[in-house]
C-alpha cells in the first residue's frame, strides 16, 4: 500500500542504530507515523526536524502496519532557531498536535491553519502569539471541545461578553456573571476576534484555552498531562 502527501514533522525519535520514526501532520492522512530508513544519518538529521515541511511517500504491506516513509524536504523553517520565543511556540504547536490528534484521522482545516502558524513562527512574524492563541481555540473546536462565545449563556445578550463558564464553555456577560464572576474564566476581546491583544489579554486568553485543554481534552486522552512545551511557552509569553 502506498500514498503520497506533504506535511509537517511533529516528532522524531530514534529507531535502531540507523533509522528514525517520525510523526507528520498531513491534510489527507492526519497525524501519521512511519519509519525513515537511514534517518539517523547526519544528512537526514538536518531534514528530520520538528516544524519542517516535507514531501512523503508512505509504503506498507498492510494498512495497519507502521510502514516506512521516503522523505524529501520542502520547507525547512530553520529560521525559527534565531528566535527563542518563536522556537518555543513551534515546539508547543508540534507537541500539542502530537499529544491531541487521533492517529490517521484527517483534520484538513486544522492542518491548513497549523501550516500558516508554522510559517508565521519560522519568520517570527509580528502578531504570531495572537495567532497561536486562536489556533488553540481552533484545536479545541476541531476535537469536539469548542467554546460557544457567541452570546451570554445567562441573558442571551451578545454585548459586553467578559467571561467563560468553566462548566459549559459558554460566554457570560458582565451583567450575567453577577456574584459568580470570580469563579468564571476570562474572555478577552482577542478571543472574540476583536482588535489586537496586549500581553495581559494573551495571558488571559491562554488561561481559558489552557483550562479546557487540561480539564476537558487531556482527561479524555487517558489523563495524560499536557505537554511541558506549552507551559514553557506560556511562561515565556508571560515575561513579555
Amino acid at each position: 500500500m502506498d500514498w503520497r502527501d506533504e506535511g509537517t514533522i511533529l516528532a522524531v525519535r530514534g529507531h535502531g542504530e540507523t533509522s528514525a520514526i517520525i510523526e507528520v501532520f498531513t491534510a489527507a492522512h492526519g497525524r501519521h507515523a512511519g519509519v525513515v530508513r537511514g534517518g539517523a544519518s547526519r544528512k537526514m538529521a538536518a531534514v528530520l526536524q520538528p516544524g519542517s515541511r516535507v514531501a512523503l511517500v508512505w509504503h506498507a504491506r498492510l494498512q495497519d502496519h507502521i510502514g516506512s516513509f521516503t522523505v524529501e524536504p520542502v520547507v525547512s523553517r530553520a529560521g525559527v532557531l534565531g528566535d527563542r520565543l518563536a522556537l518555543a511556540g513551534l515546539n508547543a504547536v508540534c507537541a500539542l498536535l502530537s499529544f491531541a490528534l487521533p492517529e490517521r484521522e484527517p483534520h484538513p482545516s486544522l492542518q491548513s491553519a497549523s501550516e500558516g502558524l508554522f510559517d508565521a513562527l519560522s519568520t517570527a512574524a509580528p502578531g504570531w502569539p495572537l495567532a497561536y492563541l486562536r489556533w488553540e481555540l481552533l484545536l479545541l473546536e476541531e476535537l469536539g471541545y469548542g467554546l460557544d462565545l457567541t452570546r451570554c449563556a445567562v441573558t442571551g445578550s451578545r454585548d459586553d461578553l467578559a467571561h467563560v463558564s468553566p462548566r459549559t464553555g459558554r460566554a457570560v456577560s458582565r451583567a450575567g456573571a453577577g456574584d459568580w464572576a470570580s469563579r468564571l474564566l476570562p474572555l478577552p476581546e482577542c478571543l472574540l476576534g476583536q482588535g489586537p491583544a496586549s500581553p495581559a489579554d494573551l495571558a488571559a486568553g491562554l488561561i481559558t484555552t489552557g483550562y479546557f485543554l487540561e480539564h476537558r481534552l487531556a482527561p479524555d486522552l487517558g489523563d495524560r498531562p499536557l505537554p511541558a512545551a506549552r507551559a514553557r511557552l506560556v511562561a515565556m509569553l508571560g515575561r513579555m
